[in-house]
């Protein structure tokens, strides 16, 4: 009896082998390292040309900030050299602007110590008159001078203190708020650039007249405020008292 014959039915041998994996099979699951070679070539390539590319800008970039004397690198140059000139020259601006950068911090620290200490600061237009004396003819009107300077004052302890600038570390002049005898509002004008102004006064006791404007109403009422306060001035009365013989 045939081996291969199982009742009615007839196997084949070697029909259902697994079948080898040939050459060409083999190749084109893993190309040759000359292929892949060719492959990763191009990619390299572009990789360098967007990384010179980037480069090139970085230093373009960086020509925006140029030191005087300080050249930077570009198309792909690897280093800068300097002179022993030109090192010395890097270090006195490195020097200057340290000592900038400590002077404009000590500006910010005082500035902050006047605003946390004042009782009132900020800037105001500022002009001063004398008053006659006695015997001497009235000064003459002078309202059409425009000869307001901006100062920034501050109200702080006994004095109102005149600064140039708020970042002054000494002011300009100062008055004792003992020798304030009167301060007021003033009728307010127009400017040529057609801002209107709300001034104020304060009067010495030596007869100096301290102006004062501001395009606020707000910032003058409040100082009207604080220097009738700290003064200890009662402020003007704006309606006479009624005549109590007639009622």
């Amino acid at each position: 009896m045939d081996d291969s014959l199982f009742g009615n039915v007839k196997v084949f041998k070697d029909h259902f082998e697994v079948s080898t994996p040939t050459a060409d099979r083999l190749q084109k699951k893993n190309p040759t390292p000359t292929s892949q070679s060719k492959i990763d070539c191009p990619l390299r390539s572009q990789n360098r040309s967007s990384s010179r590319r980037k480069l090139m800008k970085a230093a373009s970039m960086l020509n925006l900030f140029n030191l005087p004397g300080l050249p930077w690198g570009s198309g792909g140059q690897d280093k800068v050299e300097l002179t022993a000139v030109q090192v010395e020259s890097l270090r006195t601006e490195i020097v200057d602007l340290e000592e900038r950068e400590a002077h404009l911090k000590a500006q910010l620290e005082q500035i902050d110590e006047i605003l946390r200490s004042a009782r009132l600061a900020g800037y105001l237009y500022i002009r001063t008159r004398w008053t006659a004396l006695p015997g001497e003819p009235p000064p003459l009107d002078d309202a059409e001078i425009d000869d307001w300077l901006p100062r920034f004052l501050v109200l702080h302890g006994p004095c109102i203190f005149f600064y140039l600038r708020s970042t002054d570390f000494s002011p300009q002049d100062s008055t004792l708020l003992s020798d304030i005898v009167e301060v007021g509002p003033l009728p307010s004008f127009v400017r040529e650039d057609e801002e209107t102004r709300y001034p104020f006064y304060m009067l010495t006791r030596q007869g100096l007249r301290f102006e004062c404007s501001s395009p606020s109403q707000i910032q003058v009422d409040a100082w009207l405020t604080a220097l009738r306060i700290d003064c200890k001035l009662m402020p003007e009365t704006t309606t006479k008292p009624q005549d109590l013989s007639n009622s």
